[in-house]
């Protein structure tokens, strides 16, 4: 419920969006701004707020209770596996079944400062929060570790279905392996970090 309220309310916080529109009706890179910060900030609040509900005392406490915490040097091998662990899942994806293709949405958002900063950063901070440190966080109070990893991931993949229905299942092993990753590392920053790289290298190639 707390991911469904994160984007429900990111939806309504980009709302103003629809002032910054062209001839055409469609969105300018304006109101695309707007819209993505909206719900980037509704990913991040929600998580936020349910954290302070339950318990932590603090801005800082609230994020270390959603998995932002230090972790360790050895944990940077981790990283690599699950970079890897993705890269083989992938290949193996694109080989026997699809090649995935998703939409470019990085133009949409106008200067290329603007794109790194929303697509490089952003994203990856807020989903990582929520979707890591919220959702699979709280499901693992109740479930065991597999379970957990596979509703959070394939809600994460689902997130993104409307930039290509192809890109789902891809992202949605990401997440579970994101989510195995903080269960490893006991910090979403190891998958931040892996998730930042990621999203830098599609901004990259497209």
């Amino acid at each position: 419920m707390g991911a469904v309220l994160a984007i429900v309310v990111g939806l309504i916080l980009g709302l103003p969006a629809i002032a910054f529109t062209d001839a055409q009706g469609d969105l300018t890179a304006a109101g695309n701004i707007v819209a993505q910060v909206g719900l980037v900030l509704g990913l991040v609040l929600v998580p936020l707020f349910i954290a302070r509900s339950h318990g932590a005392t603090s801005l800082g406490s609230a994020l270390r209770r959603l998995g932002v915490r230090q972790f360790e040097p050895a944990d940077v091998l981790w990283m690599g596996v699950a970079l890897l662990a993705y890269l083989v899942l992938l290949g193996l994806y694109s080989l026997f079944i699809v090649e995935p293709e998703q939409e470019d949405i990085a133009e949409s958002f106008g200067p290329v400062p603007v794109q790194i900063l929303l697509i490089a950063i952003a994203a990856p901070f807020s989903e990582e929060l929520c979707f890591r440190g919220m959702l699979f966080g709280g499901l693992r109070e109740r479930l065991p570790m597999v379970p957990a990893a596979l509703i959070a991931g394939v809600v994460f993949g689902l997130l993104h279905a409307f930039t290509g229905i192809s890109a789902v299942p891809p992202l949605a092993i990401l997440g579970v392996i994101f989510c195995l990753l903080y269960e490893k590392t006991g910090s979403i920053v190891p998958g931040i970090l892996l998730h930042a790289l990621n999203n830098s290298v599609a901004l990259l190639s497209q």
